[in-house]
């Protein structure tokens, strides 16, 4: 038997146990203090759902569960690779969200403001800053057209990560309709934007040559490719797209200003016509948060008006943040971050038939310190090394004063 875990999932010691739920407890407590309510969906959901939902390349990270019994047997036995799968794990937690509201709306108060803290599952290729199995941690408002949500949720996530001490940060936003405007008056067709879109969210990445070269591989007309190249090859302020395409610009720039506002320095708003957002649910005003201290983004999301009408017929204005919780959780493990205001933990050492008076002790001594109770080791200098390791404070015997570790 293998004792090593799957490849793209993590086993956590208590340390950083304690660490990921004192994370994700901040974020939920700045979440439920800014009126949002926490709701909690399925894991696994129909396959259907999934293959139809939008989710750009996540389509193809999609951890699919086989058939069982007499159903597996007879899709077997068709040959049809499609057919051996009903459902799936979900990979992010937007989909399910418009599922669930699309199933119970009825008992919703509108515009529902949802919380979502949740692992969700991808068949990446492992690597560092990505896993197989994590924690998303969502907030989103489904119900209202008005940009008044987008800067609600932008305040509200930069809140929870002020919450945890970090602090440099900018938030980048753009608009996908601004940018399809923009490339359709290059000459893109409408219905060559989503793969134009691919590659110039890479802008950042590979430069304007790059998405040259890889829309020209592409085989896109080469007067629009030569003059988008002439667009993005000039620094692109607010204003100057304003100027060439002018369309949703207003709305935009009432995010911007209104999240400055609400910033009051504390971090950075920016506009950037090349964020892009992967998932092909986007339909207007996309942010992302980056940091100095992590490589790409560390929370992420957007207005995706037209999901949950695949579920209901109707067109549903919705919006959603997303904090990526294992980069944050990364990026404080990386840093040495103590989680504050916490008692010193001890160990407290009894023998074996005193065990009813060690809770007792430890009852009392609670009150100041968290307290482990172990019946008397063996080896003692031993243990007490391991328990210093495992950040202790001290310890001490049932009756007698506690003792610091460094002490000893």
């Amino acid at each position: 038997m293998k004792i090593t875990t799957v490849k793209g999932t993590n086993d956590y010691l208590p340390s950083e146990a304690r660490l990921r739920d004192y994370i994700q407890t901040q974020i939920l407590n700045t979440y439920t203090d800014a009126g949002f309510e926490r709701i909690m969906t399925p894991a696994v959901e129909d396959i259907e759902n999934l293959d139809k939902s939008d989710g750009g390349d996540n389509l193809n990270l999609i951890f699919k569960i086989l058939k069982r019994g007499d159903k597996l047997n007879r899709a077997l036995a068709s040959g049809g690779e499609k057919d051996l799968s009903d459902m799936g794990l979900r990979y992010d937690l937007t989909l399910p969200l418009s599922r669930y509201y699309a199933n119970n709306r009825s008992e919703l108060v509108l515009p529902a403001k949802c919380i979502q803290i949740d692992k969700v599952y991808r068949a990446e290729r492992p690597q560092k800053g990505r896993l197989r199995e994590f924690v998303q941690c969502d907030i989103d408002i489904i119900g209202s057209s008005s940009e008044s949500c987008e800067i609600e949720l932008i305040h509200t996530t930069a809140k929870a990560l002020l919450a945890l001490g970090i602090d440099d940060f900018t938030v980048i936003i753009n608009d996908r309709r601004i940018l399809n405007v923009l490339l359709m008056n290059a000459g893109f067709k409408e219905e060559q934007l989503p793969s134009v879109c691919i590659t110039f969210d890479k802008l950042d990445k590979i430069g304007a040559d790059g998405v040259k070269a890889e829309l020209t591989d592409k085989g896109f007309d080469e007067t629009a490719i030569e003059r988008l190249v002439e667009i993005i090859s000039k620094p692109l302020t607010l204003d100057t797209v304003k100027e060439l395409c002018g369309e949703h610009t207003e709305k935009l720039d009432a995010v911007i200003q209104s999240t400055r506002e609400l910033a009051q320095g504390r971090y950075g708003i920016e506009f950037d016509i090349s964020l892009v957002r992967g998932q092909g649910y986007y339909t207007g005003i996309v942010f992302e948060i980056v940091s100095k201290n992590f490589r790409g983004s560390i929370a992420g999301g957007g207005r995706y008006d037209n999901l949950i009408g695949k579920f209901t017929g109707e067109n549903i204005p919705a919006v959603g943040f997303s904090i990526g919780f294992e980069r944050i959780f990364a990026l404080l493990t990386e840093s040495g971050y103590k989680i504050p205001d916490t008692k010193s933990r001890i160990a407290l050492l009894y023998d074996e038939e005193d065990t009813v008076k060690a809770i007792c002790e430890a009852e009392k001594l609670r009150a100041e310190y968290d307290v482990v109770i172990f019946e008397k080791p063996k080896k003692l200098s031993k243990f007490l090394d391991k328990i210093q390791s495992k950040g202790y404070y001290g310890f001490c015997f049932l009756g007698e004063e506690v003792r610091e570790l460094k002490n000893c």
